[in-house]
């Protein structure tokens, strides 16, 4: 029986993956693969550094090697299933966390990793991740989707926590200050390594994987 992989190039990580020719067993696999990613971001997320409002943890880069292994379509939904099962009680959010987003003050950038993952598996399959620049920007843009959804929802959270918060115990003069002191530039450094392995690491994988085709 011939695979769908034998028959197309793959656009995207995952696809270089054999697939079976029939849809049902196909689309066992999508799941499988589904489920993997969400359960790679949980994992990442326990691997954390103490830090509030915002946590410091692996959990961005996962978002987005998952989003560019998976496509868009699969690396979306296997976040929206990494989301939907905190909201619904499994400890896979920071330090073992889980419930409403509304009771996170980080709620906004979980969010946003499903639009992350969407938006790097789109350009996945444009190729993006086969060059190195083009994984750097990939994951940059990727690392800016989060921000539009986590830094506002963070800016509402602050304010609803009001001054004796982010004045008094954060330490900061104004609102806007500590949104962006406390939820933006901790992380930037991190952001860039991260955008700088994923970059050195993805190409490289893409070589590795012509390199065995030419070998069949």
């Amino acid at each position: 029986m011939t695979s769908l992989a034998a028959r197309t190039s793959p656009r995207v990580l995952a696809d270089v993956l054999p697939r079976p020719a029939t849809r049902l067993r196909a689309l066992a696999v999508d799941a499988v693969l589904v489920v993997a990613g969400t359960a790679l971001v949980a994992g990442a997320a326990q691997i954390a550094i103490p830090f509030w409002p915002v946590p410091l943890t692996m959990q961005t880069f996962a978002v987005l090697l998952v989003g560019t292994a998976l496509g868009p379509a699969r690396g979306a939904i296997s976040l929206a299933l990494y989301l939907a099962i905190g909201v619904l009680g499994l400890p896979v959010f920071s330090a073992g966390t889980s419930g409403s987003l509304f009771a996170l003050t980080s709620g906004g950038f979980i969010i946003g990793f499903v639009f992350a993952a969407a938006l790097t598996g789109a350009l996945a399959r444009r190729t993006w991740d086969r060059r190195v620049v083009g994984t750097l920007v990939s994951f940059a843009a990727g690392s800016a989707v989060m921000y539009v959804f986590g830094l506002p929802w963070l800016y509402v959270s602050l304010l609803n926590l009001g001054p004796a918060v982010w004045q008094d115990a954060l330490g900061y003069d104004s609102l806007l200050a500590a949104t962006l002191g406390a939820g933006l530039v901790p992380f930037l450094l991190g952001d860039v390594l991260k955008a700088a392995f994923a970059a050195a690491l993805l190409p490289a994988t893409w070589r590795g994987v012509a390199a065995l085709d030419a070998r069949r």
